[in-house]
C-alpha cells in the first residue's frame, strides 16, 4: 500500500524474492488521478529506475477501471438495496460523494479524474435506471484541506443546500472508496451525517464500501487477465506509443487498454505537480476531523492520569487536595 503496510517498498522486495519477472498493477483506485494512482506510479517509477532488477521489468499498468461492467453492476446493486431501507424509496436523492482534489490538478495539470468521475456515475445511473430506479441524483466532492480551491461542489455545502431545498432523505455513496476508512467511517457516518440532520433532512443513509463484494473482486481479476496479454509489450525502457486525442482531457499517449507506469506519467502527469503528503488520523489541527481525534486523545489522557491517580494515590489531584492523601 501507499501510506500503511504492506508498503509499495515491502511489496517489491517481496517480487523480488519470489523471482516474479513480470507485473501487472492494479491502482485500487476505480478513477485516475494524479494525487491517488498518479503518487503511487511516481514512486514505483523511482523504485525501478534505482534497482538493477527491476529497471526492465515486464510490465503493464491497468490506469483505471470505473467503466467495467462488473464495477458499474456492483456499485447499481449496492445502491439499489440501501435503497430499499428507507420508507419511501423513489423519493430518496443519491448522494455521491468522491474524495476531492485542487482545482489546479484538473485545470492546470490536465488530470483526468474529474472528468472520469463524472462519466462513473452517470454509468451507474443508468444501470439503475435499467432497473426501474430514477431517483434524482447528485455528485460532490469532500476531504478539502488547505487554503487552495479544490473541486466542486463541495460535500459539506451541498448537503446544507439540500436541506434548503426541503429534501428529506438522502443516501450517501462513497464513489471513489472501495474499502471503509475514516473518511467514510468518520467523515460520512458521523460529520456527514450530523450535519445533514442538522440541515432538516430526515432519513439518512450510506452506501458500504465494495470490499469483497464479489462481483466486484471477479471483475478486477477479470481485468488483471484481460491485461496479460500486454505485459511486455511494454517495458520501461523500451516505450513507443502513439499520441491520440482523448475528447475530454486533450491529448495523451496510449497503448492497447493497458499502459506503462512511464506511459501514464508522460500522459497525465507531465508537469509532475507537487503533491501534499498524506494527512494522518493523528494530525492536530482545526479541521473537523481533527478536532474529533485531538478530543478523544485528550479524554485518554485524562482517563489514563485518573487511573494513575486512584492505583498509586499520588498525582496533582492528591497534591493539590482534590483528593486525600493516603499513606
Amino acid at each position: 500500500m501507499r501510506y500503511w503496510h504492506p508498503f509499495t517498498e515491502e511489496a517489491i522486495e517481496q517480487i523480488k524474492r519470489d523471482g516474479i519477472t513480470k507485473l501487472v498493477v492494479l491502482p485500487l483506485y476505480p478513477q485516475f488521478s494524479i494525487s491517488t494512482s498518479g503518487s503511487s506510479l511516481r514512486l514505483l517509477e523511482s523504485i525501478f529506475r534505482e534497482d538493477e532488477y527491476l529497471v526492465n521489468m515486464q510490465h503493464t499498468v491497468i490506469p483505471s477501471w470505473y467503466q467495467r461492467e462488473g464495477y458499474i453492476n456492483a456499485m447499481a446493486s449496492l445502491i439499489e438495496g440501501e435503497l430499499k431501507k428507507f420508507k419511501d424509496p423513489k423519493n430518496v436523492m443519491i448522494f455521491f460523494s468522491a474524495h476531492g482534489v485542487p482545482l489546479a490538478y484538473v485545470e492546470e495539470a490536465g488530470d483526468p479524474y474529474k472528468a472520469e468521475m463524472e462519466e462513473c456515475v452517470d454509468l451507474i445511473m443508468e444501470e439503475l435506471e435499467k432497473r426501474q430506479v430514477t431517483n434524482a441524483y447528485t455528485l460532490a466532492y469532500q476531504s478539502r484541506v488547505g487554503p487552495v480551491e479544490w473541486l466542486r461542489p463541495y460535500t459539506d455545502e451541498t448537503i446544507i443546500e439540500l436541506g434548503q431545498r426541503g429534501v428529506k432523505s438522502l443516501l450517501a455513496v462513497p464513489i471513489s472508496f472501495v474499502s471503509e476508512h475514516i473518511e467514510t467511517l468518520e467523515e460520512i457516518d458521523v460529520e456527514y451525517k450530523e450535519l445533514a440532520l442538522e440541515s432538516g433532512i430526515r432519513e439518512w443513509g450510506r452506501v458500504p464500501a465494495l470490499g469483497c463484494e464479489p462481483t466486484f473482486i471477479s471483475d478486477l481479476a477479470d481485468a488483471v487477465i484481460e491485461s496479460l496479454p500486454y505485459v511486455g509489450a511494454m517495458a520501461i525502457s523500451n516505450i513507443e506509443a502513439r499520441q491520440v486525442t482523448y475528447p475530454l482531457i486533450g491529448s495523451i499517449y496510449f497503448i492497447g487498454p493497458s499502459w506503462s507506469v512511464e506511459e501514464l506519467l508522460a500522459a497525465y502527469d507531465t508537469k509532475r505537480t507537487e503533491l501534499p503528503p498524506p494527512v494522518t488520523v493523528w494530525e492536530w489541527g482545526w479541521t473537523k476531523s481533527a478536532e474529533t481525534w485531538n478530543g478523544r486523545a485528550a479524554m485518554l489522557a485524562v482517563l489514563a492520569l485518573l487511573v494513575l491517580e486512584v492505583t498509586t494515590g499520588k498525582g496533582f489531584l492528591h497534591q493539590w487536595g482534590i483528593l486525600p492523601l493516603t499513606h
